[in-house]
């Protein structure tokens, strides 16, 4: 899991990981959790150190129990013509095949790839001749299920990519514990 250097108000410094952000202000100081949701834990009387520590267990738990938030559009853009659902965009009238003279239509599929660039899936629907709304509706249907299967594999790799992280930092933590106690 990333993890930056973060200097606080009192010019401490401490190493934060993504998903935890320093709040300070004149009247507030603290830590907040921002994954699926916001909880700020306050240095108050504890301290900096104890506050963060505190955002971090937070944080783990979150990681370990709630799916990893993406990035996916679940609605379409304001500015989308048609009511397709997000990551489907057609008809597209495309160009005759070769020894042909007949342009036939599709529907583009955007289907997202966690750590990977995001594939275009064509679903054929008709030539300008055969075309009709059943056939529309037909491919729509497919389009919607192809789509939906692959968001749902999306969102279960990003959580178990996300989990690995949360353990990993688990570990990270509880060596520096450990590194701590020995010079002591």
């Amino acid at each position: 899991m990333k993890t930056r250097q973060v200097l606080t108000h009192t010019g401490q410094e401490f190493t934060v990981p993504q998903g935890i952000q320093r709040i300070d202000t004149r009247a507030t100081h603290g830590w907040q959790v921002r994954y699926q949701g916001t909880k700020f834990f306050a240095d108050g009387t504890t301290g900096a150190e104890k506050s963060l520590a505190a955002a971090t267990r937070e944080l783990l738990q979150r990681i370990a129990t709630l799916p990893a938030p993406v990035v996916l559009q679940k609605s379409p853009s304001a500015h989308k013509t048609s009511d397709l659902p997000p990551g489907i965009s057609g008809p597209i009238m495309v160009p005759p095949r070769r020894g042909s003279r007949v342009r036939s239509a599709v529907l583009s599929v955007l289907l997202p790839r966690y750590g990977q660039d995001a594939r275009v899936k064509s679903i054929y629907i008709g030539t300008e001749r055969t075309y009709t709304d059943r056939r529309f509706e037909d491919a729509l249907a497919r389009a919607i299920e192809m789509r939906a299967e692959v968001v749902k594999k999306y969102e279960a790799t990003a959580t178990r990519v996300k989990r690995k992280q949360g353990l990993e930092l688990k570990a990270q933590l509880r060596q520096a514990r450990e590194s701590r106690k020995a010079h002591v």
